[in-house]
């Protein structure tokens, strides 16, 4: 979107901005935020929204569900995004629920692997992005929570790992696999060294999450609020008026080399780094943990969800032999 500094929609896109950043969004929310709502003024010719309402936002989302076939997700992402616009930016309330077309939601049954099939992915992981691998699978993270882990969050005494501002903007505790502590243990020792020579060259901060940087002025620059998987080179942090920092490594470095890994390994199955949060949620339920320990180490808020796992391990678990198999 082309605009000039003083043009309403630039305007209008700080605003948003920094009721995201007051509302403590992450910037990836924050980047998708912003192009949904520009998407929303081009589709009705710029008009401003304070001039539009609940009609023009069903338009918009029929649009994105008949014409551009987006899944359910994508439009419900839109609509959050529009419902953020009016309600805490506008301090608009939206008078009626919004009747659009919706894009269907098919239920789909998680895709996962067996140990097995996860030792043959493993075997073309590098040595660099293994640990990360072994804790989406070992501890059942999503891969952004891997990518956000913080010294702090480590804890050996007790083998377990914090998850902190989780989906839903929940903590959780998983466990750490006993069999990579020392490999962890390395790979710090070694990300500490990476973070003092930081501090020697004048950097070593570190982004924090909502006031604690003002609450604790020394603590971005302190080890244990380092992340465990720092990025190669430092760059400029866009939400802290142009600070330079080393960020965590990026998400999409990982899903190519699992990508690639999993070609190498000749498994066909749709597999991608989320996949190795379905196989750890499967493989615990197949070695008989029960239902509720998956959920709450899986930080669902709903039974229900972890409960579609249970369709995963279907087979034979209930003795019953197929037709086909009977003599």
């Amino acid at each position: 979107m082309k605009s000039t500094e003083n043009s309403a929609e630039l305007k209008l896109m700080d605003q948003v901005r920094y009721y995201l950043r007051l509302h403590h969004y992450a910037y990836s929310t924050e980047l998708t935020y912003l192009e949904w709502i520009k998407r929303y003024i081009f589709f009705h010719n710029k008009k401003h929204p304070k001039d539009m309402g609940e009609k023009e936002i069903e338009e918009f989302l029929t649009h994105l569900a008949v014409n551009r076939n987006v899944a359910a997700s994508t439009q419900n992402q839109a609509l959050n995004a529009l419902v953020f616009l009016y309600r805490k930016v506008m301090n608009i309330d939206l008078q009626k629920n919004i009747d659009a077309i919706r894009s269907k939601k098919p239920r789909k049954i998680p895709v996962a692997m067996t140990p097995e099939e996860v030792n043959k992915v493993m075997a073309h992981i590098p040595d660099d992005h293994r640990l990360m691998v072994t804790l989406l699978y070992g501890c059942g993270l999503r891969l952004k929570e891997c990518m956000r882990l913080r010294v702090l969050d480590i804890d050996f005494s007790y083998k377990t790992v914090t998850v902190r501002d989780g989906k839903g903007a929940k903590d959780r505790v998983t466990m750490l696999p006993e069999s990579i502590i020392s490999a962890l243990k390395e790979h710090l020792s070694k990300v500490q060294q990476l973070h003092d020579k930081d501090l020697r060259d004048g950097y070593g901060e570190v982004y924090l999450p909502h006031a604690l940087a003002r609450k604790y002025p020394n603590a971005p620059r302190e080890w244990k609020w380092q992340y465990i998987f720092p990025a190669p080179n430092l760059a400029k942090d866009p939400r802290s008026e142009g600070k330079t920092r080393r960020h965590h490594f990026h998400d999409s470095s990982l899903q190519k080399v699992v990508k690639f890994a999993v070609r190498k390994s000749g498994i066909n199955k749709h597999v991608g780094c989320h996949t190795f949060r379905h196989s750890f949620a499967t493989t615990l339920l197949v070695n008989g943990t029960d239902i509720r320990t998956i959920q709450e180490l899986l930080g669902h808020k709903n039974v229900q969800t972890t409960m579609i796992y249970t369709h995963v391990t279907a087979q034979n678990r209930v003795g019953v032999m197929s037709p086909a198999d009977m003599k």
